[in-house]
């Protein structure tokens, strides 16, 4: 094995043994020897048996080490104490008791890990302390800026470590300490002698829920349950077997180590619920779909504000909606006809546009290039360097090793307003620029999937027919049949998904734009591909119109519904959000924005952003507005 210097060859530190010694750690806690430990610029995140990190600083303090250490080390106390089955088992049904259950998880799996290694303990002091400086509640006043779900997670981690609350967390702990330790202290208490086993401490954590007012948001008992079903299949043996109460001990003793062996598998298999660098949320992110079905009864008695507000966007009906492909909508015979008709239209702007493709083309190949550590002891040997031993063969032969330069899977879902607004040139440019860089970014081994959003009519469709043949109630949501366009998937290539741009052109596609539940659609489909960065760039001639849903509702419903969406994209997501208004103000949407006046002014837009994104110096997506 090749012997590597600890300075690169620019004279820095390497961090290759720290991300070693990290991984290793890891590993080695998780009990995990084939865990896989990469560092990236995403947010930490534990998928599976991948565990992500922040990459290391060249100019990292001791802090710094900690933080990246206490994070390691949480993810991997999860992979090594949590199962998702008994996890999902007791999991109650409602949004705010699950926060709560699933944050009190987390510290239990934390708190193991601290009690056995105080060096654990400190390194996630560290973590706990850096998310809670982040978040600025040193400076919040009331209980609804202080995440409930938080404030129990840190007196219950109080009670079974040992260790105070960190400072930046202090003002959330004092907001709700007296109101939690009336009503669920003994609790509390009481959770520190079922610490080491999940399913005591689950329903323990359910107990505490009660006395938290809570009951209603618990769902069904599941100890009731597995008595249920244990007294079945007593009575199936016992129908089975009438005689045999010998073989009915000796079957109970040969069942437990059966359903421990199985509950290991589970755990393998289920322990891949989607993790956010915040580890208090994992168990939210995981279950969403479930939270979005259940415990959806809103709790007037306590403040529980400090989630994100309730979305009072409502839909009619979603029978008549539809997500559609390109070639579905039109046959192949069209689509040639119409992707030559976009060919004519393009004749002029497309030499300008594949010259800005082709800057962010080189850009993207240059963070590949390969780069070597030379005057290493062991490794390949410097053919450049050879003629030192042929002068003086008392010289030590020389070696070079390759640099690690990881270029991150990557995949761009462009997202086309299809309004009737967008009708003439705007759609025209909007389409090229989104064919060139589609086939710019193919070369350079980036995934791209093309998408567009309209209506199937003007002014309401079947979905308003509907409404009015129920007698037209009051307030009934968005009143019109969405149309989501398929152009091209992340996963077909540019050279069989072309033609379908052309449909673009056609007359009558445009309507109107209802861009929440578009982009909200866009998001979840980059929320299910693998790829370790994912973006999502809008494209857009305005705010969202439909004018039979205004008609009937608040004038800025649909504004207020697309401001939700973003905002829980941009703060609570790991995929990377950019937009570019053609001719209006988007910016006072989206954080990363840039409107243009003229569409001719997109293909440079696009690139910029892109171009952005993809160098490595930007720390972070959202900047700010620009």
């Amino acid at each position: 094995m090749a012997v590597r210097s600890n300075f690169s060859q620019n004279n820095q530190p390497s961090m290759d043994p720290l991300k070693q010694a990290i991984g290793s750690t890891v590993k080695a806690i998780a009990g995990k020897p084939d865990l896989e430990v990469i560092y990236t610029a995403d947010k930490p995140s534990l998928s599976g048996e991948r565990i992500r990190l922040p990459e290391p600083s060249r100019r990292m303090t001791h802090n710094d080490v900690s933080v990246t250490r206490g994070l390691g080390d949480s993810m991997a106390l999860r992979l090594a104490s949590h199962s998702s089955d008994i996890h999902g088992k007791f999991v109650p049904l409602g949004n705010n008791a699950r926060a709560i259950f699933d944050a009190l998880e987390q510290t239990r799996c934390e708190s193991l890990g601290s009690n056995r290694m105080i060096g654990v303990g400190d390194n996630i002091d560290a973590m706990l302390e850096e998310r809670y400086l982040k978040g600025d509640y040193a400076h919040i006043s009331n209980r609804e800026e202080a995440p409930l779900e938080d404030a129990v997670a840190l007196l219950a981690r109080e009670r079974l470590t040992g260790r105070k609350p960190p400072e930046s967390a202090q003002k959330i702990v004092e907001l709700w300490r007296d109101w939690i330790e009336n009503k669920a202290g003994e609790d509390l208490d009481d959770l520190q002698n079922r610490i080491e086993n999940q399913e005591k401490f689950a329903n323990q954590v359910r107990n505490l829920l009660t006395s938290l007012d809570m009951a209603d948001e618990l769902g069904d008992n599941p100890e009731q349950d597995t008595e249920e079903e244990a007294e079945g299949n007593q009575d199936q043996d016992e129908r089975a077997d009438p005689s045999g109460d010998s073989e009915e001990d000796s079957g109970e003793q040969e069942g437990a180590p059966q359903d421990e062996q199985l509950s290991g598998e589970d755990q393998d298999e289920g322990e891949t619920e989607g993790a956010d660098s915040d580890m208090r949320e994992l168990g939210e992110d995981d279950m969403s779909s479930e939270a979005d079905e259940a415990g959806d009864e809103q709790r007037k008695d306590l403040p529980f504000t400090n989630h994100a507000p309730r979305d009072e966007y409502r839909v009619y009906t979603e029978g008549f909606d539809e997500v559609i492909t390109a070639e579905e909508l039109c046959d192949q015979t069209e689509l040639d006809r119409l992707r030559g008709f976009l060919d004519k239209q393009l004749s002029t702007l497309s030499g300008a546009v594949s010259r800005l493709a082709n800057r962010l083309q080189r850009k993207l190949m240059a963070q590949q290039n390969r780069a070597w550590d030379f005057d290493l002891e062991e490794g390949i040997i410097d053919s450049a360097r050879l003629h030192r031993v042929v002068i003086d063969p008392m010289q030590p032969l020389a070696f070079k090793w390759e640099q690690d330069t990881e270029f991150r899977d990557t995949v761009v879902t462009l997202l086309l307003d299809n309004s009737g607004s967008m009708r003439g040139r705007p759609i025209t440019v909007a389409a090229t620029c989104a064919d060139i860089l589609a086939r710019t970014l193919e070369r350079c081994g980036v995934k791209v999937e093309i998408l567009g959003f309209t209506t199937k009519a003007w002014k309401g469709g079947q979905s308003r027919e509907a409404w009015l043949k129920d007698g037209k109630p009051a307030q009934p949501g968005r009143l019109n049949d969405l149309r989501h366009i398929i152009y091209k998937s992340a996963d077909t290539p540019w050279r069989r998904a072309k033609r379908n741009l052309g449909l673009m052109m056609r007359e009558g596609l445009l309507k109107e734009n209802i861009d929440g539940e578009a982009l909200d659609w866009a998001h979840k489909r980059l929320l299910g591909r693998p790829e370790q960065r994912r973006i999502l760039m809008m494209i857009s001639d305005g705010a969202p119109v439909d004018d039979c849903t205004l008609s009937v509702n608040p004038g800025d419903y649909l504004e207020k519904h697309l401001r939700n969406v973003i905002e829980e994209i941009e703060n609570r997501s790991p995929v990377e959000l950019i937009a570019i208004g053609i001719g209006h103000d988007v910016t006072r949407y989206y954080q990363r924005a840039v409107t243009i006046i003229d569409a001719e002014e997109l293909a440079g837009a696009m690139t910029d952003q892109l171009a952005d994104l993809f160098d490595e110096n930007i720390n972070s997506p959202h900047q700010g507005r620009r």
